[in-house]
């Protein structure tokens, strides 16, 4: 089932080095009516965050060129992008590290398609909680 929302095409930024998992995170976009950029490291990010300006940024953390810098150089090249994290370093700490870079919401792998569906919503409606 589809989640109802007022985001349609909108820009995600799927950002993923295994190229089945950023096919299916982006068929996941596709379906929720939003519009998908890709890019495969953090470098790659970088570039496509300045060519086309996306509304999220959907990452793993843990890809070439990746990490917490990383995460705050999205947030400085655009503080108004909302991003989420997945990753499967989910502990404590990385959660609390990467909202302190100003992650909205940090998803622990695997993530279901419904709790990354949902996730998506939540953050662009800004109504998703760190704790979710």
């Amino acid at each position: 089932m589809l989640l109802q929302h007022n985001h349609q095409g909108k820009l995600v930024l799927v950002v993923q080095d295994d190229a089945d998992l950023r096919s299916m995170l982006c068929d996941v976009v596709r379906e929720l009516e939003l519009q998908v950029a890709e890019a495969t490291d953090g470098n790659g990010t970088i570039q496509q965050m300045m060519d086309v300006e996306p509304h999220l940024v959907l990452t793993d953390l843990r890809i070439p060129g990746g990490g917490f810098e990383y995460m705050r150089t999205i947030r400085a090249l655009s503080p108004s992008c909302l991003i989420i994290l997945m990753t499967a370093f989910g502990d404590h700490h990385t959660k609390d590290e990467a909202l302190a870079c100003g992650v909205q919401a940090v998803l622990a792998k695997p993530v279901s398609v419904a709790t990354l569906r949902r996730a998506i919503i939540g953050v662009l409606d800004g109504e998703w909680e760190p704790s979710d």
